[in-house]
């Protein structure tokens, strides 16, 4: 397993580094690893950036299954926001608000994620799409901020063969560029050879 954040994966430190991506290495050739993916989170920073008090925090999570066969629970986190013109210091929302938009929520990450391909979901979470989805939809029931997928977990995954594998990292091209990496041969100086016995 090797987790990345969203900037080294983009080559762009501006971008969203707050976002860490899990992938799973399936196959080794020469000095390229062959990698699917397994899961993502937010940064502890970040989470702790957009609690805030007199907010209400509403949380859920969806089973939800790809195109390919992958089985992910998605977690989504939301904050309430202050309404326009409020006077009043605390953004609390009631227990019948919080339970309609958590059915609300449910209902855009099943529309956005389910059964929909895993390369258009990994570009949805990438751009935060599914959040800006969860805020528009909530807005009628009570305004949000700071609306996320939190986190996304391999539940079950397929299995791939090595076809299957390369084609998802750029087809048959691909196939020249991941050839085993035998080196080049290193000749021996006298001097290396006299470091060597002195050892």
């Amino acid at each position: 397993m090797i987790e990345v954040s969203q900037g080294d994966l983009t080559k762009d430190a501006e971008q969203e580094s707050y976002r860490i991506f899990k992938f799973k290495i399936e196959e080794v050739q020469g000095r390229s690893c062959l990698s699917s993916f397994h899961g993502m989170r937010l940064s502890a920073d970040k989470l702790r950036l957009i609690c805030k008090k007199w907010h209400t925090l509403i949380e859920t999570h969806l089973d939800v299954k790809t195109s390919e066969g992958y089985v992910l629970r998605v977690f989504a986190i939301a904050f309430t926001a202050r309404m326009a013109n409020q006077i009043r210091k605390t953004s609390y929302a009631q227990s019948s608000q919080v339970r309609a938009i958590r059915k609300r929520m449910n209902e855009v990450l099943e529309k956005e994620i389910n059964g929909k391909d895993l390369n258009d979901l990994i570009t949805r979470l990438m751009s935060r799409s599914i959040g800006k989805e969860i805020e528009k939809a909530c807005q009628s029931i009570y305004p949000l901020q700071n609306a996320f997928v939190r986190k996304v977990k391999t539940l079950k995954s397929p299995k791939t063969d090595l076809n299957t594998l390369i084609e998802m990292h750029g087809g048959a091209g691909a196939i020249t560029s991941f050839a085993e990496d035998l080196g080049s041969p290193v000749e021996r100086t006298a001097a290396t050879e006299v470091e060597a016995e002195t050892e």
